[in-house]
């Protein structure tokens, strides 16, 4: 969405506002965000940019679409960013789940959903395959053979969905994205599972490579905080559909060089925990549709009319 839709911005901008009492995060936002006095971010390194994967420039600091977002939320939050660079997703999980970082984009899925929180998706994609020079493959269905040896990085929802849907053969966990590559180039694999958005930049790197065409799963980009930190989840929550409305989003797409990219479209079925008077607790969410009980009204009312305004706005654009 571009910033024709300009005027969701104010009303977003207030729904940050409204997430925490006073118009700024208020201290239970920053305590669960950044309870170190600054962001530790979390983001994984990649051999090219995508809507998830960072490089790191010449002098070792990490860029690309994560880092765009990271630094906009740490400046909100009025406190500095510090970048923590994995090699993987899981390992990326491990991190948050561990205490080192503070929240990381991560692609939800079952496994996922267990094991930490996810605001709503910045980004949405599919799972394909990727196929060496020479491959007879031609058809997603035509990967599930005893024959076809199935690679995909180790830990990742492409991993998870692919184990699930293959009855014929089993998917070889690799541990980077380099390795995986390798074993296309020489011979050691049949396809590569990945997302799509993330296979398109490689298929350069393995000579006559292609990914075949459909999808074996939808995933989404969001963003991943502890459980039960639903200050947080609420703040990224609205940070993430304020960062698509404002076209955020898509100048941090533009500035990784990812010109086809689009970001995802508003999310009207999240759970709001944010708006309770303040010195209450939140009360449990009824639904992903329905607003706490004892929320407070106008801001619920905002928040829905807002979003919902937001869809139409994206629908017509």
């Amino acid at each position: 969405m571009r910033l024709r839709h300009s005027w969701l911005v104010p009303i977003l901008l207030g729904l940050l506002g409204c997430a925490t009492p006073g118009g700024g995060p208020s201290d239970a936002v920053r305590t669960e965000l950044a309870p170190t006095g600054k962001l530790r971010f979390g983001v994984v390194a990649g051999p090219e940019r995508t809507e998830f994967f960072v490089v790191k420039n010449a002098d070792g600091h990490p860029e690309g679409v994560p880092v765009d977002l990271a630094r906009e939320l740490g400046r909100r939050l009025g406190v500095p960013v510090e970048f923590r660079v994995a090699s993987s997703p899981l390992e990326l999980t491990e991190m948050l789940l561990g205490g080192k970082i503070d929240t990381a984009i991560l692609p939800p899925d079952t496994w996922g959903r267990q094991r930490v929180d996810f605001g709503t998706f910045y980004f949405v994609d599919r799972d394909a395959y990727m196929v060496p020079y020479a491959s007879r493959l031609k058809t997603i269905d035509e990967v599930d053979n005893r024959r076809v040896r199935v690679i995909a990085i180790e830990g990742t929802t492409s991993d998870r969905a692919a184990a699930r849907r293959l009855r014929n053969t089993t998917v070889n966990p690799v541990g980077s994205v380099e390795g995986a590559l390798e074993m296309l180039r020489t011979g050691q694999a049949d396809a590569l599972a990945f997302t799509h958005a993330s296979l398109a930049p490689l298929v350069e790197r393995v000579p006559g490579s292609r990914i075949l065409e459909g999808a074996f799963g939808r995933v989404g980009l969001a963003l991943a905080v502890p459980k039960n930190h639903l200050h947080a989840l609420d703040y990224v929550t609205i940070f993430t559909e304020y960062a698509k409305a404002s076209g955020l989003v898509q100048r941090a797409f533009d500035n990784a060089g990812l010109k086809n990219s689009q970001p995802a479209k508003p999310d009207t079925t999240a759970p709001v925990f944010w708006s309770f008077a303040p010195g209450q607790e939140p009360a449990r969410a009824i639904s992903r549709r329905g607003l706490l009980a004892g929320a407070h009204r106008a801001c619920g009312a905002a928040k829905r009319y807002a979003t919902m305004r937001a869809e139409k706005a994206y629908n017509n654009s």
